[in-house]
């Protein structure tokens, strides 16, 4: 008999049969016995880990990745990456595309949204938290898998666990409808872009009556900004069941946003890179600019208090960590498949672990300095709302002592109109208590707080919300080219990345087509803009809020729950951490071990949990206008599109049950032909010139040590243990 170990060896030599998809059957008539002699299947009882795990990868602390880079070091040579794949010309593309994925339009306006009504600093310090302890690692998972795969969305999860292949495919479906709506982001701001080329701006002005002089009614009834947003814009109808067709204008803008998508991706990833030297870095230098003016202004400091100011009680609230939750990973954006396909471009040897924290600081970067220009700006405008309603009320009062209501002595000082702030608390404070008491009753009670959250609450589109910014500087003109230049950037950076987790999957499953880029990419992008068609209607607003307020959520965070459990506890943590260490050659924290494991699928869970209870106990929905009032009011969507919500929620996550139906079918039809008495042969499936067989997540020799090692410390758990 052969020893314990002398077997281990020799199982390690011969072809294994771990995973359905690693391996093609061929199918011989040839008995079971002949096959059990042939060495292929043993006759020892394997169990069902053993079956479909057969590596076993244990990283206990920093002494074990010592051992495994000395066993890299003497046994392993580097595996290189294939040449026919194409590459970013350099490290530095390859970190615009990550970072302009990341920072999307969301980061700009609704992170500073959020914060002020979720706890001010103590939401600041929740999102922190959640993006250190959850987000890159989370980050450093897909980036490390694409960039080991050299594969998409699709392939990478095949190979790491074929029994959750189907993710690949539900991110695939999210990127396509998301990016339907998304275009329809950047195309407004495009079309605000060439309108801001004007003076006056044509939103700071209500127009005039045709042949009259008389400024539109519906109009002097809302704000000049409001009007031309629901009016001359997207041309909304009163409700989301009146149809109707494209608007022209806006279908031209949704032309140019696709043109321009297409041809920053035509050439793959070496026309990329350029494109995001101008589309990641001016957003930046804007950002950047936006905020030492608007630090500038009168107010800003009260604005910036109120956002220092934590609230201790948002800590403990369920509601507030939600929110926070859905925040960080709808704005850094996992489970699209995107960081996946971007780092499927670099060299394994790429450091991933330091790229992830460079993306997750520079999207705190980007949204800190947002958070702090907009609050700066909505201080400026709450102190001059507040001194208007100090004027207003010294208008009042001197009406009254005109018209013998109030006493003589009441009369506000002249100075009150140079600097009202001051003045006018000391005035009213001067007066005796009869003539105050008097006063009082005739006047508006004037609140700097309340004129701040009046601001903050402002219109209910953030859209609308810049518009309004670019009448606080002078020279508005200037700079709102400036400001839809930011957004129509921010929006082409992130639709890139976006395409990039559609156009890289394909070309890893029909590898035809990556001889024709070209073609591909018009391919893609022309039933792209048709689809987004519907998003330019009468009513396709409301259609964009439906998905993004409701659908998007639900299936990404169901996506990245599966990714994290097949990584951690399917294909194993330790494994993952042992392969990273072969690949980087550097040691890597076991503390990500404990992270993927633990903390993530446990945060994640819970945000899925209660986004899915929030959403099914919630009456869903949208912010209409009613041309009857002109004023944006709230209406309930309809039936049928609470059922369209549902067949879209199905149909992306569908293809996760679907593959998994489909793997165990074949592993079935696997086990029933060796029953029957004929031999599956399996053989490696080479995919296109590669001289390697499908790339696995593991190298034998190295493998050994680690096995050694656990066999010294009697190490026998699985694989998060």
């Amino acid at each position: 008999m052969t020893s314990v170990s002398e077997n281990m060896e020799a199982q390690d030599e011969r072809p294994q049969i771990s995973r359905p998809s690693d391996f093609k059957s061929l199918i011989t008539t040839t008995s079971a016995s002949q096959l059990l002699k042939s060495d292929l299947i043993t006759e020892e009882p394997m169990s069902e880990e053993q079956k479909f795990d057969t590596v076993s990868s244990y990283i206990w602390s920093d002494e074990d990745n010592d051992e495994i880079l000395e066993t890299i070091d003497n046994d392993e040579p580097k595996e290189e990456a294939p040449t026919d794949r194409p590459s970013w010309a350099n490290k530095i593309e390859y970190l615009l595309a990550q970072v302009g994925f990341s920072v999307g339009l969301s980061t700009i306006w609704r992170f500073p949204y959020l914060c002020f009504h979720n706890g001010g600093g103590s939401f600041l310090i929740i999102y922190m938290l959640m993006l250190f302890l959850v987000g890159v690692p989370l980050l450093f998972l897909e980036m490390a898998a694409g960039q080991r795969m050299r594969q998409g969305s699709i392939g990478v999860w095949k190979v790491i666990s074929p029994w959750i292949g189907g993710v690949g495919y539900t991110s695939f479906m999210v990127c396509c409808i998301v990016g339907l709506y998304y275009s329809v982001l950047m195309a407004w701001s495009l079309f605000y872009l060439v309108q801001s080329f004007q003076s006056p701006l044509p939103w700071s002005m209500c127009p005039l009556l045709r042949n009259s002089s008389d400024f539109d009614p519906e109009c002097e009834r809302t704000a000049p900004t409001t009007y031309f947003w629901y009016r001359n814009v997207l041309k909304a109808t009163d409700e989301i069941e009146m149809g109707g067709l494209p608007v022209m204008h806006l279908s031209v803008s949704l032309f140019v946003t696709w043109l321009i998508i297409c041809i920053s991706m035509i050439k793959g990833p070496k026309s990329t890179g350029k494109m995001l030297y101008v589309s990641v870095l001016l957003p930046y230098f804007i950002l950047f600019c936006l905020l030492i003016r608007s630090l500038m202004l009168e107010g800003a400091h009260f604005g910036l208090k109120n956002l220092l100011a934590a609230k201790v009680p948002a800590l403990y609230s369920v509601q507030v960590w939600r929110r926070t939750g859905n925040q960080l990973f709808l704005s850094m954006g996992p489970g699209f498949g995107s960081f996946t396909a971007i780092s499927s471009y670099i060299p394994r040897s790429n450091n991933c672990v330091m790229d992830a924290f460079v993306v997750a600081l520079l999207n705190l970067t980007a949204s800190l300095t947002a958070t702090v220009f907009v609050f700066a700006i909505m201080g400026h405008l709450a102190t001059e709302n507040n001194e208007k309603c100090y004027l207003r009320n010294a208008e009042t009062v001197l009406y009254l002592i005109a018209s013998g209501v109030l006493p003589a002595e009441a009369h506000p000082p002249d100075s009150m109109y140079h600097d009202p702030s001051s003045i006018y608390s000391t005035w009213l404070k001067s007066l005796p208590k009869q003539t105050k008491d008097t006063v009082l009753p005739y006047m508006t009670n004037c609140n700097i707080a309340h004129e701040l959250k009046e601001v903050m609450e402002g219109p209910g589109v953030a859209i609308v919300a810049f518009t309004n910014i670019t009448s606080v500087f002078s020279g508005s003109t200037f700079w709102a080219i400036i400001i839809f230049v930011l957004l129509a950037s921010l929006g082409l950076s992130t639709m890139i990345g976006i395409m990039q987790g559609i156009v890289t999957p394909l070309q890893d499953t029909f590898s035809s087509l990556r001889k024709y880029t070209n073609l591909l990419t018009v391919g893609v992008c022309v039933p792209m803009y048709l689809g987004s068609l519907i998003f330019v209607t009468s009513s396709g607003s409301y259609y964009v809020n439906l998905l993004d307020d409701y659908w998007v959520s639900l299936p990404l965070f169901f996506i990245v729950i599966l990714e994290n459990i097949a990584m951690a506890w399917i294909y194993g943590a330790r494994r993952f951490l042992a392969d990273l260490i072969i690949m980087l050659g550097r040691p890597i924290s076991p503390i990500y071990r404990w992270l993927w494991c633990f903390l993530s699928p446990f945060v994640l869970l819970v945000l899925f949990v209660s986004t899915l209870l929030h959403l099914s106990l919630k009456t869903i929905t949208y912010l209409a206008w009613d041309s009857s009032i002109s004023n944006e009011v709230i209406r309930i969507y309809p039936s049928w599109a609470k059922v369209l919500l549902i067949i879209l929620i199905i149909i992306t996550i569908l293809p996760i049950p679907a593959y998994f139906l489909y793997t165990l079918i074949g592993v079935d039809f696997t086990v029933s032909m060796i029953h029957s008495g004929t031999t599956v042969i399996f053989k490696p499936e080479a995919k296109g010139n590669s001289p390697k067989s499908n790339p696995r997540l593991q190298v034998r020799k190295s493998q050994k040590k680690i096995n050694k090692i656990d066999k010294q410390q009697g190490k026998t758990s699985l694989p998060c243990e």
